[in-house]
């Protein structure tokens, strides 16, 4: 099969490989260290957790975030990735640890999230910097194959972070801090896998840094202005429209997963424990989905093209969403949760390649951490609207309804694009001929 041949060949790239364990190791790190903070803020038994808690709470983790985020995109494009890497979970890990320290010691809820804050802020970080070293690993023909393997992996291995996380606190009887003191070693592990490849191996290149850090700050506003000037000339369209479609989709997949929350806390289990261990099968069958993704799509994307298949994406979820979703049973939503990460996954290999192809290198830091702050805007939008919608208990038709009517607005729009786009090629083609 071509794909397996294709996985073969990127397999035996070193370099390609060398980043891929750094993210592995991240994002198994995310995993465990987002159980942990589900598993204190959610189920607690001693706390009684409401909609507008947990829409509190990822504005606090995410929006704080979304201040400093075009920073870090200019930051990324002027810093080695490699050292971004090292450093930046070297921090996470000592900032884990104090994280386990304040669960441990039951501190004010306000120093709890200030320190989780810290963590999330420089994941975004690592996240964005791995996304925009993939191209200097990978040759550009590869890179649809490449985005199905290395994102995909890496969401993998946070949904095997999360049951790591699971076996731990069943072994120290639940205890938080001991499954967030595991987040903290795997962040040391993946800062020594980063030392293993050279610090200018990643770039960017070094004829685009700007030597000096404050003239890189006092430009920011400028270089993003340049960074979105260059996403709007005719040849980044693509780029753009794929950028926006998925920040809509992670909207939906934000207020599903608050919907998901609530009803494993109140509704489809008889005890907060009981709820954890549904939603720990959630995330699971959300791998699996995943994983059948960066299966599909390869070969998807290559037939259709990457935005005909985000069309099919949004335009299936549109239609499962809601059939799956409105009985509010277990086994439909476990059904339901697997399609959308399909879906998801799917769609989100096809925005990255479009905007990896679609973007020049010295830009990509940049754009990526303008897709990573659209990513939580919407995110913490999405639960917003949810705690308005949502009852106590979760089962809200209306947030199903919602959700399926911007899907199909995705859908339909993104397919409009593609058809203006085809249309514009065959008359530049009759034109040269």
């Amino acid at each position: 099969m071509p794909v397996v041949r294709d996985l073969r060949v990127l397999l035996r790239l070193r370099y390609f490989r060398r980043l891929l364990y750094v993210r592995l190791l991240s994002q198994g790190a995310d995993g465990v260290y987002q159980i942990a903070l589900a598993a204190y803020v959610v189920f607690s038994p001693e706390k009684q957790t409401s909609p507008a808690a947990i829409a509190s709470a990822m504005a606090v983790l995410l929006l704080p975030y979304s201040l400093i985020g075009p920073f870090a995109g200019v930051l990324l494009d002027r810093w080695r990735r490699r050292q971004v890497f090292v450093h930046g979970n070297l921090l996470r890990a000592l900032l884990a640890a104090g994280t386990a320290l304040l669960m441990a010691g039951h501190v004010p809820a306000w120093l709890f999230y200030a320190s989780a804050l810290c963590v999330t802020a420089v994941n975004r970080f690592i996240l964005a910097g791995l996304s925009a070293a993939l191209p200097r690993v990978v040759d550009t023909d590869r890179l649809v194959i490449a985005n199905s393997l290395s994102p995909t992996a890496g969401t993998l291995a946070a949904t095997v972070g999360g049951g790591l996380a699971f076996g731990v606190r069943l072994l120290s009887s639940g205890s938080d801090a001991a499954v967030v003191l595991l987040g903290a070693f795997l962040y040391l592990c993946a800062a020594a896998v980063s030392l293993s490849m050279a610090p200018t191996l990643l770039g960017p290149d070094r004829q685009q840094l700007q030597p000096h850090l404050t003239t890189a700050l006092a430009d920011t506003a400028r270089d993003l202005f340049a960074a979105m000037r260059h996403l709007a000339t005719p040849g980044r369209r693509g780029a753009a429209w794929a950028l926006g479609s998925m920040t809509l989709m992670r909207f939906c997949y934000g207020a599903l997963l608050v919907l998901l929350l609530m009803l494993c806390r109140y509704s489809l289990a008889a005890t907060p424990e009981e709820g954890l261990r549904l939603l720990g099968l959630a995330l699971a069958l959300s791998g699996a989905g995943f994983f059948v993704a960066a299966v599909v799509t390869p070969w998807a994307a290559g037939r259709l093209g990457p935005i005909r298949w985000i069309v099919v994406c949004s335009a299936a979820a549109a239609l499962l969403e809601p059939a799956l979703g409105l009985p509010f049973a277990t086994a439909p939503l476990l059904v339901a949760v697997f399609v959308l990460g399909l879906i998801t996954q799917g769609a989100k290999i096809a925005t990255d390649t479009i905007v990896q192809a679609g973007v020049d290198d010295g830009f990509r830091g940049r754009v990526f951490s303008v897709y990573d702050v659209l990513f939580n805007v919407a995110f913490v939008g999405a639960a917003g609207v949810a705690a308005l919608i949502l009852p106590p208990d979760g089962r809200s038709p209306a947030l199903v309804a919602l959700v399926a009517a911007i899907y199909a607005v995705v859908a339909v729009f993104l397919a409009h694009f593609e058809r203006l786009r085809g249309a514009e090629t065959r008359k530049e083609g009759r034109c040269f001929t």
